[in-house]
């Protein structure tokens, strides 16, 4: 395995003890893309510095390329890039000086590994003498790619790295992890983004430093246990509250333009439509719906 994780636990200490992680287990296949998916706070930057070896966990054992993260730490230092969720690489060097800086503190140059950052820097390339504070959020995450590339790393460690940029750029952003997948690199990558989850070979949602499940994304939605249904009407906050306030419905989230809806067994989805349009609900839409990996969040959640 590229990475082994076997009960790692970690809390901080301040005004009070915080649990970061309890007792996480997962491991990651060779030259696979593994999800870390949560939202802000649910211990994956925790995670990420553990297996990068910039904190030590309170228990538990790692190993990343069958490197120990405590005994072994330089070794990974060597094999592994990091690309973290804020953006650090030096904000008054050039695109190019940056480049050029972490090439050099691995003993390696740009043109060495070139064909692996090749697709990404020439998107880069007619900024390379701006200043890194000066560009798009876009372009701060292209770069950081490139620096945490440019020694050709065996694991490539990318803690939330489309927080804060549009949707294309995010779009953009996993096709370029999908062709470095192709070169054989072990990406673990987090995400509070629930849609990307879609993109990774395997996945493993956590929540409050706990593992709610680990799975490929369609296992996870085949697992969803009761049907779902989309539930749309004019006064969609008021229907909100209604379905909440229902007998037979389980649970009622907001997703876009349409509430899904989880309902008691055996019950008729006919009769929430009656209902709604008996408490005078206009234009009420009630279907079947495939779960998305947020619904399955959220029902992990509610268990």
């Amino acid at each position: 395995m590229s990475i082994q994780i076997e009960n790692i636990s970690k809390s901080f200490v301040g005004d009070r003890k915080v649990s970061a992680l309890q007792n996480i287990s997962f491991q990651v296949e060779p030259g696979k893309i593994f999800g870390l998916i949560g939202p802000d706070g649910a211990g994956k930057t925790t995670l990420f510095r553990i297996l990068t070896t910039l904190i030590l966990a309170d228990e538990g054992q790692a190993t990343v390329q069958k490197y120990d993260v405590i005994k072994d730490y330089q070794k990974i230092r060597r094999i592994v890039g990091y690309m973290p969720g804020k953006f650090s690489l030096y904000q008054d060097l050039s695109v190019l000086e940056n480049l050029k800086f972490f090439a050099t503190i691995f003993g390696t140059t740009i043109d060495e590994n070139y064909n692996l950052i090749k697709d990404i820097y020439i998107q880069l390339e007619p900024f390379r003498d701006r200043k890194a504070g000066a560009l798009s959020g876009g372009m701060k995450q292209k770069l950081a790619l490139c620096c945490a590339l440019v020694h050709r790393p065996e694991v490539l460690f990318l803690d939330e790295p489309t927080t804060g940029v549009d949707v294309v750029s995010r779009a953009e952003f996993w096709d370029m992890l999908k062709r470095l997948q192709t070169k054989g690199i072990t990406i673990l990558a987090s995400t509070p983004y629930m849609d990307e989850a879609s993109m990774c070979d395997e996945i493993a949602l956590i929540q409050d430093g706990q593992i709610l499940s680990i799975n490929t994304p369609s296992g996870l939605i085949s697992e969803f246990d009761s049907p779902l249904y989309g539930v749309s009407a004019d006064d969609m906050y008021n229907v909100m509250n209604d379905l909440r306030d229902h007998t037979s419905v389980v649970s009622c989230n907001t997703f876009g333009a349409e509430h899904h809806v989880q309902l008691k067994p055996d019950i008729d989805p006919t009769v929430i439509r009656k209902d709604l349009e008996k408490s005078g609900h206009e234009n009420v839409r009630v279907e079947l719906i495939t779960p998305t990996i947020e619904d399955c969040f959220m029902n992990l959640m509610q268990q």
